[in-house]
């Protein structure tokens, strides 16, 4: 590129659609590298981390370094599990679709550990405002996937009555917020929930997420800035995945600088971590909660992870990035390093693993159909008509009243 000429740049991906899939550029520091900050740093303190990537699992699959959260090997078998269980919740969704059982769907392929170990390291009483790729979370949290698969498919027992896209979940008792189409609306409104929390004294922390296609969004910035000056005990969240549903990451600044770094800007801590590395992830949460909960304020994390499937299934990413793109991602497959770890502890085996996929595949089938036992997309059964008058207001107005009595209801 010749910088003497006044020209407008334009950030074109590394590869394309039959070319071999390349990643330079990634900054990825070996494990253990990355200093462990006291949680009440100031914000400058972390600036080396938000360039850099804070790793546990080396290539050999140990847990070294600093930020290694010295889990019990029950707890990493929970999280393994609830991973291997969000991904063959998404599996078996997906082919619902494909049969006609619900009208949209989007994985969460290769990015569970984002939900998984993030969740884990929260308490069950912390806010979440997830995107549409955090149903980890919800598995973390308990939730039936018989609800879960309810609401995808729109039937009558459908928590939300019809009123949101599939996988567009809210779940009110495990304090799970409404998940909205709309790119970024959820950090602002985390922001100003965990504001009210502070305000009232609470000793709870809220988090959310969005993808970085998102931070390009005005409310990305406004969250920052509110986050900032209130020192709102609130996680933000960026799941750098490299791909928004057609477009790569430079679009939204990542050839420029990491996204980790723009929260230095606003005097927030920033975090660089391996997406796909489960104890990273879960150390992290933890540093940022702990920080939160002491009055230290919010704490902006990035976590370097891969689409591993379509945006949703209305996308064909054969036609924007390489076939070969996650099976070649350096920074591996969330589910096999950690399996790869315990099995290293001597607390896991293959044998063992192979039995759990194959319980976790049955119960997923099972709920699955009792799920399509109350209606699918395709025979009708959704929410009764009534429906639409309910969950408006706490008192119902007279000329609503009228209406739903003139609609026979």
């Amino acid at each position: 590129m010749d910088l003497t000429e006044n020209k407008l740049y334009v950030p074109v991906p590394q590869t394309r659609p039959g070319d071999t899939p390349v990643f330079d550029g990634m900054n990825l520091e070996p494990a253990g590298r990355a200093p462990r900050p006291d949680v009440m740093a100031e914000a400058r303190e972390t600036t080396d981390l938000s360039f850099g990537l804070i790793r546990v699992l080396d290539d050999d699959g140990n847990a070294v370094g600093q930020w290694d959260p010295k889990l019990s090997p029950e707890q990493m078998r929970e999280g393994l599990r609830h991973m291997m269980q969000t991904r063959a919740y998404d599996a078996r969704m997906l082919r619902m679709h494909r049969q006609g059982k619900m009208s949209f769907y989007m994985t969460s392929t290769g990015e569970e550990a984002v939900a998984v170990a993030q969740g884990m390291a929260l308490r069950p009483s912390d806010m979440l405002f997830p995107s549409y790729r955090q149903q980890g979370l919800l598995m973390v949290r308990g939730r039936d996937m018989v609800d879960m698969a309810a609401h995808c498919m729109s039937n009558e027992r459908d928590n939300l009555k019809g009123r949101q896209l599939p996988v567009h979940y809210t779940w009110r008792e495990g304090n799970f917020f409404s998940i909205s189409g709309n790119l970024c609306t959820q950090f602002p409104q985390a922001v100003g929930w965990a504001m009210a929390s502070a305000y009232k004294g609470e000793d709870t922390v809220t988090a959310s997420w969005i993808g970085e296609g998102s931070s390009a969004e005005g409310d990305f910035h406004i969250a920052l800035t509110l986050a900032g000056v209130y020192r709102a005990p609130v996680i933000l969240n960026l799941v750098n995945n490299q791909w928004a549903i057609s477009s790569f990451s430079g679009i939204a600044g990542g050839n420029q600088t990491t996204f980790a770094s723009k929260g230095i800007g606003y005097g927030l801590p920033g975090l660089r971590v391996d997406g796909n590395d489960f104890l990273a992830l879960y150390a992290a949460t933890q540093w940022a909660a702990e920080r939160a909960r002491r009055g230290g304020g919010a704490t902006f994390i990035e976590a370097v992870t891969y689409r591993g499937g379509a945006h949703s299934t209305s996308d064909d990413p054969s036609r924007y990035r390489p076939k070969e793109d996650w099976e070649a991602w350096p920074l591996g497959d969330p589910i096999e390093r950690l399996k790869n770890h315990l099995i290293k502890l001597d607390e896991w085996s293959d044998d063992r693993h192979t039995q759990m996929e194959a319980e976790l595949k049955e119960l997923v089938v099972s709920s699955l159909r009792e799920a399509e036992s109350y209606g699918t997309l395709s025979d009708h059964r959704s929410s009764h008509p009534s429906t639409m008058f309910d969950d408006i207001f706490k008192d119902m107005p007279q000329n609503l009243i009228r209406q739903k009595q003139e609609a026979g209801l």
